[in-house]
Parts: structure tokens; C-alpha cells; sequence
């Protein structure tokens, strides 16, 4: 039988030379390793040593519980910037040095394109003062979205296709009820008018998202109470004229402020659900 020459060609060379010598070039090799790795691994180290910690009171004995969950968020917020550009509201949304800063956890530019701003299970700054019901501290309990308008031109239509695909997420993800998305002049109406008479509430609505009357509107009975219907749906009632005028945009993409016929309407299709 013809002898065959073993093939060495792809056999690592330092498998081949004496124990020494191969211990000594794989030393070397993992030297060479470390030296690659430890720029990473610095700087996960600081990473991990910048991130928040868990706040315990000394002057207590920490034992944990498994029994709670994180602060979530039951309502969305709408705004207009009432700026010229998306990217000076960026510059205002993320400006720390402000004597008032603000923040919000998404933008939408009126070409369509999302930004976030704030992670969100945190806290942003975007609502101020106001209520929905029985939520006082708004920011705490939503999540705000600005989208990039005047407050006097009509809102680009990719840029409410891109709103629909982000409540989407945000309600299917984060478990908020579809019918928690309000106007930042809902919550506010003393305060402000933003998204205004032109958002459009009813396209929202055909999407499954907010309140909306359905079916034909009908005369409510003699002792329906208007007042208490609004605020049933939310709205607080310190200033009845700016609440009903942030019903009027919300509803009815109209002015003014007292309630006729067609609110109570409105409003009896709204709470007799």
C-alpha cells in the first residue's frame, strides 16, 4: 500500500511546535485579546456605573416584595409645536438650558418621519397644568406627541398616517385603552388650543382612536344633564366657556363657547354607551 503524506496545510502551526512554545504564543494571542477589549468593557463599566440605582431609605430595612409593577402610562396627549420647522422644535424640545424647558416623548414631522425624544416609561415635560377626569398630574400618566405645525395650516396627510401607526403601537404595546387619546386643549382649556379646529378628531375615530358619537344623533331626554356629561368624558368644568370651546374644536372643528342643541346631542350619543 503506498504510503500517504499527511496534508498539514490549514493545521494550526502552534499545534505543531514544542509545549513551550505553543503555551507561549497563545499567552501572547490572549494578551493581544485583552488589549482589544478592554476599551468596551471600560466603557460598560461606566455605563453601568452612570445608570440610575434603586432608591432605598436608610432609614428603613430594605425587604423586598416581588408585588408591585412600574409607573405606565393610561392616556396620549396630542399637541401642535406652533413652530416653523421640525428641527426647531428639536432644538426646543431637547434645550435644558431653557428658563421653561420642555420636553415630549415623540414628534412628527409633517413629511411623516417619527422622532422619539423620551423613553417611554419616563416622564416627560409636555403637558403643564390641567386634568382629564381624575388625572391631575397629566405627565405622569401619558405619553405626549407633537407633531410639526403652525396652528394655522391644515396637518399633511403623512403625517396623520404616521400618527395612526404610532397610537397603534403605542396603545397595542404599552396597554392603553384606543379610546384615551385626547387633545392637549382637552386637558388644558383654560390654557391652550392645541391641536385646534383643524386635527382631524373624525379621521382618529374611523381608526378606532378617541371618542366619538356614533349613529344618528338624537334629542336627549328632558332631564339630561349636558354639564355632567361633560365631565363625564373628561373635561373639567372651572371655566365652562374654555371647555366648551375645546369641545367645539374637538367635536365640531368650530368656535365658540356656549352649548347649543347639537352639543347636547353630542354629548347624550357620547356617555349613553
Amino acid at each position: 500500500m503506498e504510503a500517504i503524506a499527511p496534508n498539514l496545510e490549514g493545521v494550526n502551526r502552534y499545534s505543531l511546535e514544542s509545549p513551550s512554545r505553543n503555551g507561549a504564543a497563545i499567552h501572547g494571542r490572549l494578551r493581544r485579546a485583552c488589549r482589544r477589549a478592554w476599551p468596551l468593557l471600560a466603557l460598560l463599566l461606566t455605563a453601568c456605573a452612570s445608570a440610575p440605582q434603586p432608591t432605598h431609605n436608610p432609614l428603613a430595612t430594605w425587604t423586598p416584595s416581588p408585588n408591585y409593577n412600574e409607573r405606565k402610562a393610561i392616556l396620549i396627549v396630542v399637541h401642535y409645536t406652533e413652530q416653523e420647522s421640525v428641527e426647531h422644535s428639536l432644538r426646543t424640545l431637547s434645550n435644558a438650558d431653557s428658563k421653561n424647558p420642555v420636553s415630549s416623548h415623540y414628534l412628527i414631522g409633517a413629511d411623516g418621519r417619527i422622532y422619539q425624544l423620551v423613553d417611554d416609561g419616563a416622564r416627560a415635560w409636555h403637558a403643564g397644568i390641567g386634568r382629564w377626569g381624575t388625572i391631575t398630574d397629566v405627565n405622569s400618566a401619558s405619553i405626549g406627541i407633537e407633531l410639526d405645525n403652525n396652528g394655522s395650516t391644515p396637518f399633511a396627510s403623512a403625517q396623520i398616517d404616521s400618527l395612526l401607526r404610532l397610537l397603534a403601537d403605542l396603545t397595542d404595546r404599552l396597554n392603553i385603552p384606543r379610546t384615551q387619546v385626547v387633545g392637549h386643549e382637552d386637558i388644558a382649556p383654560t390654557r391652550k388650543s392645541d391641536p385646534g379646529p383643524r386635527f382631524p378628531w373624525k379621521q382618529l375615530a374611523d381608526a378606532g382612536f378617541g371618542r366619538w358619537p356614533r349613529g344618528d344623533l338624537v334629542t336627549p331626554p328632558a332631564q339630561f344633564d349636558a354639564w355632567a356629561a361633560l365631565a363625564v368624558i373628561g373635561y373639567a368644568l372651572d371655566d365652562r366657556n374654555a371647555a366648551v370651546k375645546a369641545f367645539h374644536h374637538h367635536y365640531r372643528g368650530i368656535e365658540g363657547s356656549k352649548l347649543d342643541d347639537t352639543d347636547r346631542r353630542i354629548l347624550y350619543a357620547l356617555t349613553r354607551r
